[in-house]
């Protein structure tokens, strides 16, 4: 059964510049923000790393992963930065080629990496592991008047 819920919106947004780690300034930011459903609404930029799981990949075999080095734009991020963020990402090289994945770190910022973020004000994120995938999927609960869940 899926679950639903509406929010209000609150935006941050943030500027990264050459060999930032995008990732890890992103849960940087959650942390520091004290965000609880907190989910990519856009990101530009550039990237010379990123570390990918492939599509093929289960949660008891998880080899399908990648390594790039060289220059990528970013094309598209997309995902919630709950404690386990569950990003994907799809990079174009300099021919205009694609490739993407759920990322695992290692996002190296080549020139800028501009991102908006959007938290859900009402909403809390968190992850289970689902017998049925075998991975931590998201849940989504309301929070109280006092904040917490």
């Amino acid at each position: 059964m899926a679950s639903s819920a509406g929010s209000s919106l609150q935006v941050h947004a943030l500027r990264l510049g050459p060999g930032r780690e995008l990732l890890g300034s992103l849960q940087a930011l959650v942390e520091e923000r004290r965000l609880r459903a907190p989910f990519i609404i856009t990101c530009v930029g550039s990237v010379t790393k990123a570390t990918l799981r492939l599509a093929n990949a289960t949660a008891t075999n998880t080899n399908e992963v990648i390594q790039l080095n060289g220059r990528f734009e970013i094309v598209s991020l997309v995902g919630t930065l709950n404690p386990d963020a569950h990003l994907h990402i799809c990079l174009a090289d300099g021919e205009g080629r694609t490739v993407g994945g759920h990322v695992l770190g290692g996002l190296e910022v080549f020139t800028t990496a501009e991102v908006v973020v959007g938290e859900a004000a009402g909403l809390q994120f968190t992850r289970e592991t689902d017998d049925r995938t075998g991975f931590p999927e998201l849940v989504v609960q309301p929070r109280d008047r006092s904040g917490s869940c």
